[in-house]
C-alpha cells in the first residue's frame, strides 16, 4: 500500500461508498440465482469438470503450442517451501526472476523484478481478474497474506505474452489458479515458526462434493514476524472461502478472499557508513523529542484491509464450445501513520499559534477504494483450430484523504478532520481475440489482437489536473515448429502499450511507454531431460525506466527514455540424473541499454538501464534418498546492477550468491492423519551478507540489507 498515498484527487466518499454497496449487492444476487438455477443439475462428467476448471484462466495462459516464454509451479512445488514467505519469494528461482524484501525475511513488503523489470510492469491475474492496483499499478503481496496457501498453480509468462486483463505487461504476466475442489472431506492443520520470532499459523477445511454437486472450501491464516530489520515487524491476517457448483456441463465458483495487515515501515534504507555498521538500522519513525532524546515512534505503520469477491460461471456448450464469464469486486481500505518533527503548521490546515508555524504531529494518510468489474471469454476448440474470444471491463474508485490524529500545538484543529480529501477515477476495458492453428503436422500459427481503452481523472498538488484517455493497440503473432517428438522451436512478435502510473504524473510532461517484444526460441523434452531457451529483444519507444529515486513516502519515481532496449539469451533445464537425484539450472545473459541517454539536459551517450544486472542465475538440486524426503538445495546469483541510469560509480549494487537448504517429510500413516509432513527451510546457509535492491537519494546510496542464516520449520496435518 505504500505506494498508494501520494497526491490529492477530487470527488466525494459517496460515490465511492455508493458504488461499493451496489456491487456488492450484485455480486450476491447474481450468487444466488446461479446457485439457484443449477442446483438441479445432472451427476457431473469428471474429464469435462477438470477442463472446465482450466476455463477460469486459459483465456489468460499459454501452453508448449505458444510461441511463449513461460515457466509453471504447481501446488506440489508450491508446498515445500511456503512456511510464511510471501509468493514472490517463492518464485525467486524461477528463469529471470530477482526479488527483494524490506524487512530482510521475505514477509511483510517483498518485490519482484523480471527481466530487470519492476513489479508494476507484471500483470498479476487471480482466476483470470486482474490484482495490480489500477493506480499505481504495483502488486501488493503484503495484502493477500498467506495467499500461497490457496493456490493451485500459477504461470509466469515473461517479456509481453499473450493477452490478459487489466494493465498491459511489459515485462512479464503472472496468472494464478486458486484451489480447485475436491471430491472428498478434507482437513489440514499447518503451523510454521522460526527466525526474527516468526510464525504462521494455517486451517484449511473442504467438505468434499456434496451430492456430487457441493462443494464449500476455506483456509484462515495468522502470521506474524519481528523481521530482520529493526522494528520492521508485521502482523498478518488472511481468509479464503470457496463455494464451488458442479454439473455436467457446468461449473460455478463463488470465491471471497482476503486479508488485513499492521506492517512496520522499513522502505527508507541505510547508507553504506551505516549497512557496514549497523545492518539492521531503521530510520523510520526516528524523532527527537523535547528533552533532546532521540526516539522512534512506535505506530510508524502502514494498515490495510483487502477483501475480494469473485463469481466465475463456466460452461461446456458442446465438445467445441465452452465460456466463461466472472464479475468481480474488491473493497480495500487503510492507511500508513507517521510522527513528522517540526511539521509546518499551514501544510496541514493549522492556524499558526501566535508566533509558532511549526509543530509535531502524528499523520494518517487513507485510501478507501473500490475496483469492481467483469470478464468473459469463449473458446472454441477443433483438432486443428484453438480460438478465445475474451475481453474485460473494470473500473476503480479511489478516496484518498489525509487526518492529524495528535498534535503538540493542535491550533483550531478537531479530532477527525481532514487536511486534504480527493478522489481519482479509472475504467480499463478491453477486447481481444487469439488463435493457434495448426497449418501441417508440425507447424502451428499463433495469431492474439487486443485492443485496450483507459481513461484516468485525477487532480493533486503533486499529479496536476489528469483527464487522460488512452487507446491502444496490442498485435501479437508467431509461430511454432516441432521438428519431430523431443525438438520445438519458435518465434514470436508482440506489440505493447501502456499508460502511466498516478507517481509518474508527478514529474510532468510523462507519456505512455511502447515496446516491440521479439522471442526466439528452442523446447527438448525427453523422458529424463526438459530444456527451454530463449532470446529475447525488446524494443522500447518512451520507456518509463526507474531512476532510483523515491519519493516521500516510498514510491519509485521513473522517467521516460526515448530509446532503450534489452537484449537477453534464457535457459532453463529439468535433468533427471536418476531417479533419486534432479537437477534444475536456468540462468539469464542480457544486455539492458538506454540509447542517447540525456538527463537534465546533460547527454550520457548509451547507459545500463537501472535494476538490470546482466546475469541471473538458479539452480535447484533434490535428492530424494527414501520415498516421502526431499532434500532440496536451492541457489541464486544475481549479478552487479546499477540502481540509476548514469553508471555513477556509488550507484552499484554489488553481485550476490545464496544458498537455501530445505528439507520435507511425508508419512501416510492412514489411521487420524491422512498426512504428516515435516518441512525445514535454512535460508543464506553461508551466511552471506548480501544487498538486494537499494535506491539513490540524489547521488548518495541506500541500501536494504538481506538477512543471514536464518531458519523457518513446519508441521502439516491431514485428515
Amino acid at each position: 500500500m505504500k505506494n498508494l498515498f501520494k497526491g490529492t484527487f477530487k470527488g466525494t466518499k459517496a460515490q465511492s461508498c455508493e458504488g461499493s454497496k451496489l456491487n456488492q449487492s450484485v455480486f450476491f444476487l447474481l450468487f444466488s440465482i446461479f446457485f439457484t438455477v443449477f442446483s438441479f443439475g445432472q451427476v457431473q462428467d469428471s474429464t469435462k469438470v477438470n477442463q472446465l476448471d482450466d476455463v477460469l484462466v486459459s483465456a489468460v495462459r499459454v501452453t508448449s503450442k505458444t510461441p511463449v516464454s513461460f515457466s509453471n509451479m504447481d501446488k506440489k512445488e508450491i508446498k515445500y517451501r511456503n512456511l510464511g514467505q510471501d509468493i514472490p519469494v517463492l518464485m525467486n528461482y524461477l528463469p529471470s526472476v530477482v526479488t527483494t524484501s524490506d524487512a530482510g525475511n521475505g514477509m511483510g513488503y517483498t518485490g519482484i523484478r523480471v527481466r530487470g523489470i519492476d513489479a508494476t510492469r507484471v500483470n498479476v491475474t487471480i482466476n483470470g481478474i486482474p490484482y495490480n492496483d489500477a493506480e499505481s499499478q504495483g502488486t501488493f503481496w503484503v495484502n493477500m497474506p498467506d495467499f500461497a496457501s490457496s493456490v493451485e498453480s500459477l504461470q509466469l509468462q515473461r517479456g509481453v505474452g499473450t493477452s490478459t486483463n487489466g494493465a498491459g505487461a511489459f515485462g512479464a504476466s503472472l496468472n494464478m489458479l486458486t484451489d480447485s475442489y475436491a471430491n472428498k472431506a478434507t482437513g489440514e492443520i499447518s503451523s510454521s515458526a522460526g527466525s526474527f520470532n516468526s510464525l504462521k499459523n494455517t486451517v484449511k477445511f473442504s467438505t468434499g462434493l456434496l451430492n456430487d454437486h457441493f462443494e464449500i472450501a476455506g483456509r484462515l491464516s495468522a502470521m506474524k514476524s519481528d523481521g530482520y530489520v529493526d522494528r520492521a515487524s508485521s502482523d498478518l491476517k488472511s481468509y479464503f472461502l470457496q463455494g464451488t457448483y458442479v454439473g455436467k456441463t457446468t461449473l460455478i465458483k463463488a470465491l471471497v478472499f482476503g486479508g488485513t495487515q499492521k506492517t512496520y515501515q522499513s522502505w527508507n534504507g541505510i547508507d553504506g557508513e551505516t549497512l557496514n555498521s549497523d545492518r539492521t538500522y531503521n530510520s523510520a519513525g526516528k524523532f527527537t523529542d523535547e528533552f533532546g532524546n532521540t526516539r522512534f515512534y512506535d505506530n510508524e505503520t502502514d494498515n490495510y484491509d483487502q477483501d475480494h469477491y469473485q463469481l466465475h460461471w463456466s460452461e461446456s456448450i458442446s465438445d467445441k464450445w465452452s465460456t466463461n464469464v466472472a464479475l468481480h469486486y474488491t473493497k480495500g481500505k487503510g492507511y500508513y501513520e507517521n510522527y513528522k518533527e517540526d511539521a509546518a503548521m499551514a501544510e496541514y490546515n493549522l492556524i499558526p499559534v501566535g508566533a509558532v508555524t511549526t509543530t509535531d504531529l502524528v499523520r494518517q494518510k487513507w485510501l478507501d477504494n473500490d475496483f469492481y468489474g467483469t470478464t468473459f471469454s469463449a473458446k472454441y476448440k477443433t483438432e486443428k483450430l484453438d480460438v478465445i474470444l475474451g475481453g474485460g471491463w473494470n473500473k476503480y474508485e479511489g478516496d484518498h484523504y489525509g487526518k492529524v490524529i495528535w498534535a503538540r500545538y493542535a491550533s483550531q484543529s478537531e479530532l477527525g478532520d481532514h487536511y486534504y480529501d480527493d478522489f481519482s477515477t479509472k475504467t480499463d476495458g478491453n477486447i481481444f481475440a487469439k488463435a493457434n492453428y495448426q497449418f501441417t503436422e508440425k507447424i502451428s500459427f499463433y495469431g492474439d489482437l487486443q485492443y485496450r481503452r483507459v481513461t484516468y481523472k485525477a487532480n493533486s498538488a503533486e499529479t496536476g489536473l489528469v483527464d487522460d484517455d488512452f487507446n491502444f493497440f496490442n498485435p501479437k503473432a508467431g509461430l511454432n515448429f516441432e521438428i519431430n517428438q523431443k525438438n520445438t522451436i519458435y518465434f514470436s512478435y508482440a506489440r505493447a502499450n501502456r499508460e502511466p502510473n498516478r507517481t509518474d504524473y508527478e514529474g510532468g510532461n510523462v507519456k505512455p511507454e511502447k515496446l516491440n517484444d521479439f522471442e526466439l526460441g528452442w523446447r527438448f523434452n525427453s523422458e529424463k531431460f526438459q530444456l527451454n531457451s530463449n532470446f529475447y529483444y525488446m524494443g522500447y519507444k518512451d520507456q518509463l525506466i526507474l531512476t532510483g529515486r523515491l519519493d516521500d513516502v516510498g514510491s519509485p519515481i521513473r522517467a521516460n527514455t526515448e530509446k532503450s532496449y534489452r537484449l537477453g539469451f534464457e535457459l532453463d533445464a529439468t535433468i533427471a540424473l536418476s531417479d533419486k537425484f534432479i537437477i534444475r539450472p536456468n540462468f539469464t545473459l542480457s544486455s539492458n541499454k538506454n540509447v542517447d541517454l540525456a538527463v537534465a539536459g546533460q547527454y550520457y551517450g548509451t547507459t545500463d538501464i537501472a535494476y538490470s544486472p546482466e546475469v541471473i542465475a538458479g539452480n535447484i538440486f533434490v535428492y530424494k534418498p527414501v520415498q516421502g524426503l526431499y532434500l532440496s538445495l536451492l541457489q541464486k546469483y544475481v549479478g552487479e546492477q546499477y540502481m540509476n541510469n548514469i553508471e555513477l560509480p556509488e550507484a552499484k549494487l554489488a553481485d550476490y550468491f545464496v544458498n537455501d537448504f530445505n528439507a520435507s517429510y511425508e508419512i501416510k500413516p492412514n489411521t487420524i492423519f491422512k498426512s504428516i509432513t515435516i518441512t525445514a527451510l535454512v535460508n543464506n546457509i553461508f551466511d552471506k551478507k548480501y544487498v538486494s535492491n537499494g535506491a539513490m537519494w540524489d547521488i548518495y546510496p541506500y541500501y536494504y540489507p538481506q538477512a543471514g542464516i536464518n531458519f523457518l520449520i513446519g508441521l502439516s496435518l491431514k485428515f
